[in-house]
């Protein structure tokens, strides 16, 4: 008999752990990501990283072969051949076989050879603009994707407690404590505050759509997040920020190496106005003659010696060094611009924090005791608690305001120090 109960205990716990296992299979929970991690797929996704990586490939193709020597070229003819003298009948093969090596003019070579180390050059600064540029992308998602589930999470609660005040009225009515008018006016907002959780929702699903398309896709359809906005950081200084702008952005560098690639390639125009000489060998046999001959084919520069490319060179060089002093004075205004945007957001922190969201809660919370002991209003506890959620709404705008300007300055400058 023990035996038999202990067997059914078993089938029996058997059972429930089998029943639990196919409940986690069928509702797996997202595992969260951290910022880092997620910063880290979108490198190894972004379509931005791979162009960057195709662009230096395509440069180092480039380098090769600019570096490269001029191929020599073989030509050859052969035939019967035959001397006209009865008295000496000879016949042979004759054959012709031209050798011919250009020789390029060192200097042209070595012009093209530097235009494309800058080329490459140009490239890898190009990779670090992207990587500035996806890690600044994938960090204002982020910290939209935090603000929009605050706001959820805040739409959620503040439905609850209206919710309890239905409840709460429903029972004063029923008891004739309250009119039926305060019934209607607490149902009137239970609406409104669920209308205002389903656009807290769309805003959510909006936001994680975005951040799992600047990754790539990488996150999947059901994930989750996990972190919290920027702190304070102080010491920021505008002078030094604008000078490590200047100092060291991908972007300035990457056109920097562009007016060094268009310079080289001028002087790679004009050592072509010097031609490539090409040393030319022959061996010759015919019937009678064995001849072997060497010689040089020198084109003359006589009636064009280049004008249309040089020109060409040199508006292509102008034109690099006014896009760099473009994107220099964009970067000195978008410096100063994302500083003052970070310094804005943190004054309204202060704001906030040094008294504005106690202020709003103490009301709230003054409101509710006053309304269960019958002193207050329904619409003044509706008045405070809109105040209340409205209040803890922008102290996280706030925030979320000031890490997104922060990660746009880190992007203006290159990179925090």
């Amino acid at each position: 008999m023990v035996y038999r109960f202990v067997m059914v205990l078993w089938f029996v716990l058997a059972g429930v752990l089998l029943l639990r296992q196919e409940i986690r299979a069928a509702d797996p929970s997202p595992t969260p990501y951290g910022l880092n991690t997620i910063i880290e797929l979108a490198l190894e996704r972004s379509p931005m990283i791979t162009g960057a990586q195709a662009s230096i490939e395509q440069s180092r193709g480039q380098q090769v072969a600019a570096g490269a020597y001029l191929n020599p070229s073989v030509s050859g003819t052969a035939g019967r051949g035959a001397i006209r003298d009865p008295s000496t009948g000879v016949s042979i093969t004759e054959r012709t076989i031209t050798v011919e090596q250009p020789l390029e003019w060192l200097g042209k070579r070595a012009a093209r050879q530097r235009a494309a180390d800058a080329g490459v050059a140009g490239a890898l600064a190009s990779m670090e603009e992207a990587k500035v540029m996806v890690i600044a992308e994938v960090k204002g998602a982020f910290f939209q994707l935090l603000l929009a589930q605050q706001d959820a999470q805040l739409a959620r609660d503040n439905l609850k407690t209206v919710e309890d005040l239905v409840q709460l009225v429903t029972a004063r009515v029923s008891t004739k404590e309250a009119p039926k008018f305060e019934l209607v006016k607490a149902t009137v907002e239970l609406q409104k505050t669920r209308k205002e959780l389903s656009r807290a929702e769309n805003a959510l699903l909006v936001s994680r759509t975005k951040l799992n398309r600047v990754t790539g896709k990488a996150l999947g359809e059901s994930f989750g997040i996990q972190g919290d906005f920027e702190s304070v950081r102080p010491g920021l200084k505008l002078p030094v920020l604008i000078e490590q702008a200047l100092d060291r952005h991908p972007a300035l560098r990457r056109q920097q190496k562009a007016v060094e690639q268009a310079e080289f390639t001028i002087e790679q125009e004009r050592a072509s106005r010097i031609p490539n000489v090409a040393v030319i060998g022959q061996y010759h046999r015919e019937a009678g003659d064995e001849s072997i001959t060497a010689g040089l084919s020198v084109p003359l520069p006589l009636w064009y010696r280049r004008q249309g490319e040089i020109g060409a060179a040199m508006g292509a060089h102008r034109k690099a060094q006014a896009e760099r002093a473009r994107v220099q004075q964009e970067l000195e205004q978008t410096v100063t611009q994302h500083f003052q945007e970070v310094r804005t957001a943190q004054e309204q922190m202060k704001v906030f924090e040094e008294g504005l969201l106690y202020q709003a809660k103490e009301a709230y919370d003054i409101a509710q005791f006053s309304f269960r002991h019958g002193v207050a209003s329904l619409l003044e506890v509706i008045d405070a608690q809109r105040v209340y959620r409205q209040t803890l709404f922008e102290y996280a705008q706030a925030r979320a305001e000031h890490s997104i300007a922060l990660a746009r300055l880190e992007r203006a400058v290159g990179g925090m120090p």
